[in-house]
């Protein structure tokens, strides 16, 4: 018997492994990375999801935090609508929002725009403009209210001698004080930090685009319209969402500034200062109705949800192609999709 050669290579025989199989050996082989960002999701599983899921659960209940758990499906968001005190924290907030966001978002990109043009001290003037985001709450608290005291603050002193009223401004009493004194509080905290965002964004945009400007004779305040704010605009675009959430969900200022004006803290006079917050805070830890408070956190959710897709429409604007057409938007090019498809 004789065995015939052809020459070619024998093909080895594939092995039939399942794809089972293959996914429990990759993921043996990788169980030390697994293992390494477990904690991630356990503490994240504990005090992020669940706190999420939960508050959704009790906001159709009635729970004091110790007691019985009682479900009362809708009856917390229909309180909620007529609820006077809740739609006064809102307009609060809002006004606040308004006031403080707009110029410190202003002051923030005109600093950044100075620190990055060749000047002395670059680096400590970039510290001393962060200070402010790093200070304790409660020495803000403590100097701000002596600054703003009715009777013996140093800005009435100094309105006093500048020639302004003799009486001095009411504004830890005034409606209208409270609400302009925490929104100083919120752009001497804030400028700063986004200022620096801001310069992190400038350093990125080409010097050439300076250089050939200043050659083609523009001035200082043609090059900072025409070049450095579109050029910005994605930063710009953070800055103004992350100012939205934050501007919604403020608490700190009026809970540390109002906290001497009564017990429990309802924003000082005719609750000029009661924020969404600081107005659920009442509601969970001063009353204990946390079906209440979990109920008017999640219609702070949809507030802040509709205003940020708001402003990111406002900000981001409309979008041309290179021939400077208008780019229809996703829900506009499905829409243009689905009836290509029923003429074909």
């Amino acid at each position: 018997m004789t065995t015939q050669t052809t020459g070619v290579p024998l093909r080895a025989k594939p092995r039939n492994t399942p794809i089972a199989a293959v996914k429990r050996g990759s993921v043996r082989k990788s169980w030390p990375q697994y293992l390494s960002i477990t904690p991630f999701y356990v503490l994240f599983l504990v005090f992020g999801a669940f706190p999420i899921v939960f508050s959704i659960v009790i906001s159709f209940t009635q729970w004091d935090g110790m007691g019985k758990i009682t479900f009362v499906g809708f009856d917390q968001y229909r309180f909620l609508f007529s609820d006077s005190l809740f739609w006064q924290s809102v307009l609060n907030t809002f006004i606040i929002w308004i006031i403080s966001t707009v110029p410190m978002l202003f002051l923030a990109l005109v600093i950044a725009f100075l620190l990055h043009q060749n000047i002395r001290m670059k680096s400590f003037y970039r510290v001393a403009f962060f200070i402010p985001n790093v200070t304790s709450m409660v020495a803000m608290a403590v100097v701000f209210g002596s600054m703003f005291s009715d009777q013996f603050g140093l800005v009435n002193s100094f309105l006093q001698w500048f020639g302004g009223t003799s009486a001095g401004v009411q504004w830890l009493s005034d409606p209208w004080g409270i609400k302009v004194t925490v929104a100083i509080m919120v752009i001497w905290r804030w400028t700063g930090y986004n200022a620096i965002i801001y310069l992190a964004g400038l350093q990125s945009i080409s010097t050439e685009l300076y250089d050939s400007a200043r050659v083609d004779g523009a001035g200082t305040w043609r090059i900072f319209s025409r070049i450095t704010v579109p050029m910005l605009r994605p930063v710009i675009l953070f800055t103004v969402i992350a100012s939205t959430i934050g501007g919604l969900s403020l608490f700190t200022e009026p809970q540390v500034l109002l906290a001497n004006s009564g017990v429990p803290n309802l924003g000082g006079t005719n609750s000029a200062g009661l924020t969404i917050v600081l107005y659920q805070y009442y509601e969970a830890f001063n009353k204990f109705d946390f079906g209440y408070a979990s109920a008017i956190a999640w219609a702070l959710f949809v507030l802040v949800l509709l205003f940020a897709v708001i402003n990111w429409r406002l900000v981001n604007g409309r979008k041309e192609n290179a021939f400077g057409e208008a780019v229809p938007g996703l829900f506009a090019r499905m829409a243009q999709r689905s009836k290509s498809k029923k003429e074909v």
